[in-house]
């Protein structure tokens, strides 16, 4: 049997939000409607008590049509039921779930897919891939009601992640708290990029002018939350595993073929992504390769020009890479850890490879505020070429605020990039998706998957590649953390070396 037509369709919201139309002339009306359209989510129709949330220990779960016999390549459907938490039954949907299939014994797993029918009922769709035993794992990430207060706080508190600006002159340092937004009319300098238009707000010094900002560091984390906030996203419900959906079953063997294409830009990512088997991911998205020899990796990346840009779990890849390569050596740049810029080259197989940060917001040290540079800039200066590779992501840091500021940024990336690509299409532009790891509401998995769905949107129509992390972080035993294990970075190094070096 063919297991690529039985990948599964993503699910699209149909409920619009009441978003106001955004002020970005590279963002259509048109657009903008899909956009809200993309990240529509159901919520409940008013407030509700704690004790009317879901309780993911009390959900019902069962197999749909269960079978005596399954082989490799079937689905796998798992019916979830919500009650609160008095035990009735809930009759709308929202809750975010996660749902995956693993066999630990063997390092086995892939991501499901969950439904949500809007009435208290889920399905979770899983594709059996690997033959021996396998169980279903679906986690309550948040309750609807969960998602009600942190969808809110988005908007309504755009100031519970804050920032600091350190101002010097001669032997006078004062500090004064910064952020994306003001914080009231004519409050702060105002620092806008001539290019892309990004505003970046700092209350002003006492004495100094503001011409004066030298530094740039987070402040802290003051969420406005009430009691019944704390309630629904206390650790006791959330990121529960629903116990009634640990369900087991035994999978024989059968003979499956992959009729996958060799990695190009622009190939389109299923449900599942792929697969771990002995903590190998089997990629479904095309023909991919594992580079575990350091020969492999330096023929692939000699003459290579790379430029990563984004967040630390970008970093991560940039920083396997430079163990792993002894050849790639570090130049010194006296650069912050948190924001770079970082240099690695191999003279003999003239390979460089630079990450910095992506600009403000940054969650960061202290750090030299010129030295953060916005991405759209920053491809924007680039040449291009068919040895030039050009790696960005961008999420974590963005999650506390409105989504408009992360459309409006991304829109900017776009419009780079697509330039580039118009002077030079034979560069490689790679994108890599969120990861999974955060549960608490400054950096819930909800928001994540909200800014991954608009980058992923925005991108769609874009001759790049998308390497989605996301299920891969999301299903792999280890457990999800915004900085995955090292297996996990492997895999995903492969991923990204297989579109530079297509098989």
């Amino acid at each position: 049997m063919d297991i690529m037509e039985t990948l599964f369709a993503v699910p699209v919201n149909t409920n619009l939000s009441s978003t106001t139309r955004l002020l970005n002339k590279d963002v259509s009306a048109v657009e903008e409607e899909q956009l809200k359209e993309a990240l529509a989510w159901p919520a409940p129709e008013e407030l509700v008590s704690f004790e009317n949330s879901t309780d993911p220990r009390i959900c019902s779960c069962f197999i749909k049509n269960l079978n005596k016999t399954y082989f490799v390549g079937d689905t796998l459907d798992v019916i979830l039921v919500a009650r609160n938490q008095l035990g009735n039954l809930k009759h709308y949907g929202g809750d975010f779930f996660q749902a995956k299939i693993h066999s630990p014994e063997q390092k086995a797993s892939t991501y499901g897919i969950v439904v949500d029918h809007r009435n208290g009922s889920y399905t979770a769709k899983f594709l059996l891939l690997w033959s021996g035993k396998a169980q279903v794992s679906i986690r309550m990430i948040h309750s609807s009601e969960a998602v009600a207060v942190i969808r809110k706080l988005r908007e309504s508190d755009p100031h519970k992640v804050f920032f600091y600006g350190y101002f010097e002159h001669g032997k006078t340092s004062e500090k004064t708290v910064c952020n994306i937004l003001e914080t009231h009319k004519n409050c702060c300098c105002t620092y806008v990029d001539p290019i892309t238009q990004d505003t970046w707000y700092c209350g002003r010094p006492p004495t100094l002018t503001c011409d004066k900002l030298k530094s740039h560091s987070m402040g802290g984390y003051k969420a406005k939350l009430s009691k019944s906030d704390e309630n629904l996203l206390r650790a006791t419900v959330t990121n529960i595993e629903v116990p009634e959906s640990k369900i087991q079953i035994h999978i024989i063997q059968k003979k499956i073929t992959l009729d996958l294409k060799k990695c190009t830009p622009g190939m389109k990512v299923p449900v599942p992504a792929g697969f771990y088997l002995q903590d190998h991911w089997t990629s479904f998205v095309c023909s991919t390769k594992t580079f575990s020899q350091v020969s492999q990796v330096t023929s692939c990346l000699r003459k290579k020009n790379i430029y990563m840009m984004g967040d630390s779990t970008l970093r991560q890849w940039f920083e396997y890479l430079e163990q792993f390569v002894p050849s790639l050596k570090r130049i010194d740049m006296q650069s912050a850890r948190e924001a770079g810029p970082y240099l690695i080259v191999d003279t003999e197989n003239h390979i460089v490879l630079r990450w910095r940060a992506h600009g403000l917001p940054l969650r960061t040290t202290k750090i030299i505020f010129t030295d953060l540079h916005y991405i759209s800039n920053e491809i924007r200066n680039l040449g291009g070429g068919p040895n030039v590779v050009i790696v960005f992501n961008l999420c974590a840091h963005f999650t506390t605020f409105p989504v408009h500021h992360y459309i409006r940024r991304v829109a900017s990336i776009r419009k780079s990039v697509v330039e580039l690509l118009k002077r030079s299409p034979e560069t490689t532009v790679i994108i890599k998706t969120a990861n999974t790891g955060y549960k608490d509401v400054y950096g819930s998995d909800w928001l994540t998957l909200q800014l991954d769905t608009i980058l992923r949107k925005m991108f769609e129509d874009v001759a790049v590649v998308i390497i989605d992390v996301w299920q891969m972080t999301s299903c792999h035993y280890s457990g999800e953390n915004i900085h995955p294990v090292k297996t996990v970075i492997q895999n995903e190094v492969d991923m990204f070396l297989s579109f530079i070096c297509p098989v």
